[in-house]
């Protein structure tokens, strides 16, 4: 099996190292092609406007001076000699849970795999408030990692899908298993941005510095966090509303 490794924390970061650890639990055809600086909340961005670097670290391991995609397009497209079987992004520093998944660059980059037709596959490690910054534990990831990624990479998934996996901000013994769920959804409609002045008087603005709301419906990734279990999601490219067609075509009916 052959494995791309990517993730929007850039290509030192811890999570990265994880993924790397378990991707190895399954295979010696690693490579690695990540942002080379942190391009959290990216999404699904594609850098146009300027020219894109790869530098090569070792045989299989590269960075990209371009955000989540452009790491995913390079490393299928540029670095690799063959084509993967597999895309893994993260593990990333912090959640990717409910409507964060359009933010996230870690989510997005699995999505460009599923796009150019790779099974991919996206991995998060939740933490606390206490444990932020530098301190974050990846001992759940550690842990569950191959135990969640082993029914994953030989089920079949149809086209245009990914999974995103989240792992609880517990120490590994206290994780409760692993729940297939839907993704939930917060309340955005609370979210404060802070200001502030810079040393030379001049405002800034912060944003996302408190926890976002969010209800806990039965069934979605917000609640298995919450209950302790890993979260499963699978998710699609296809953003229609199929059932709102025909309601709103009647209104252009002649």
């Amino acid at each position: 099996m052959r494995i791309l490794l990517t993730n929007d924390d850039g290509i030192r970061a811890k999570g990265l190292e994880v993924l790397e650890g378990i991707a190895r639990q399954f295979s010696d055809d690693i490579w690695i092609c990540a942002p080379d600086e942190e391009q959290s909340g990216m999404g699904h961005a594609l850098t146009l406007t300027r020219p894109v670097r790869l530098r090569q670290h070792d045989e299989r391991r590269f960075s990209v001076t371009g955000t989540p995609t452009d790491s995913v397009t390079m490393g299928l497209r540029k670095a690799m000699d063959g084509p993967p079987d597999v895309i893994l992004s993260g593990v990333n520093r912090g959640a990717n849970l409910a409507d964060d998944i359009t933010y996230s660059g870690t989510v997005s980059a699995a999505i460009e795999g599923a796009l150019a037709g790779v099974r991919s596959i996206a991995l998060s490690q939740v933490y606390s408030k206490e444990n932020a910054g530098d301190d974050v534990p990846f001992g759940a990831a550690v842990e569950w990692g191959a135990k969640v990624l082993a029914p994953l990479l030989d089920t079949p998934l149809p086209k245009r899908t990914l999974v995103n996996v989240n792992f609880p901000p517990l120490p590994p013994s206290k994780v409760k298993g692993i729940r297939v769920v839907r993704q939930g959804f917060h309340d955005y409609s609370r979210g404060t941005v802070v200001e502030g002045r810079d040393p030379r008087g001049f405002k800034y603005y912060w944003f996302g510095l408190e926890a976002i709301e969010h209800t806990l419906d039965h069934g979605t990734d917000l609640e298995a966090i919450d209950e302790g279990y890993v979260s499963v999601t699978p998710l699609q490219l296809d953003l229609t509303h199929h059932s709102s067609l025909g309601s709103l075509a009647e209104r252009y009916a002649g």
